[in-house]
């Protein structure tokens, strides 16, 4: 497939040394850098079996943040021109420093999300979704149809169609999705199993957010891979 078939991301994912990494990937199922399917983690308990099941919506992305969604390359624009450019914008533009990282629910998911005050984390997103807006092919119709699926308010809707995205700016959450949506009576035990391991494998508390990775997905069936990171400035 060519790279016009191909789409692209701009995540936050930890380092791959990190323990954060390695719990979230395990928790998915799947290492994003090697491109590796991973056992069903030891700690999943009572759920083990239907486990695949319950991860498989973020299974396909690999463990991230979304700063820029998914999106095809434009016109005149290639793999290398858009890490290029990634990396000159870290090289001028700072970390954002956050309280932690805490394992909640968002809506029927389960995520990590940030403790206290992310005004600079998501200025931080707010930032890269417009710089790199030029480097977006337009949403084709059939994407746009699909999103519409969802109910979107109207300024979600205004910003789909200027930044093929609902999820930016205001509306803009910063979260590392576990899970899948849950059906309520799976979201309590997998919430507190969560919660469990991720205290229990000692996960020190992130600072910052200090650095943005290119996430590739080949072909509309296959998962994201980390293709390149760089630290911020």
């Amino acid at each position: 497939m060519s790279e016009a078939s191909a789409r692209y991301a701009i995540y936050y994912a930890p380092e791959p040394e990190s323990v954060l990494w390695k719990f979230g990937s395990q928790v998915i199922g799947y290492d994003a850098v090697d491109g590796q399917e991973l056992a069903v983690p030891a700690f999943a308990g009572d759920l083990s079996e239907r486990w695949a099941e319950l991860v498989s919506e973020p299974r396909k992305y690999g463990f991230h943040a979304t700063l820029k969604a998914p999106f095809h390359l434009a016109s005149g624009v290639d793999e290398v021109t858009l890490m290029v450019a990634i990396e000159r914008f870290a090289a001028t533009t700072h970390a954002a420093s956050i309280e932690g990282l805490e394992v909640a629910t968002i809506g029927p998911f389960i995520a990590l999300k940030p403790k206290g005050d992310a005004g600079a984390l998501n200025a931080l997103a707010s930032t890269i979704v417009r710089h790199f807006e030029p480097f977006r092919a337009p949403l084709t119709d059939e994407d746009r149809a699909r999103r519409l699926k969802s109910p979107l308010t109207e300024r979600q809707i205004d910003y789909l169609d200027r930044f093929g995205y609902p999820y930016v700016h205001e509306e803009f959450r910063f979260h590392m999705t576990l899970t899948g949506p849950l059906h309520v009576d799976d979201r309590d035990t997998a919430l507190t199993t969560l919660k469990t391991a991720y205290h229990e494998q000692s996960i020190a508390d992130h600072s910052s957010i200090n650095r943005i990775c290119m996430f590739k997905q080949a072909t509309p069936s296959a998962r994201f891979r980390i293709i390149g990171s760089v630290a911020l400035a």
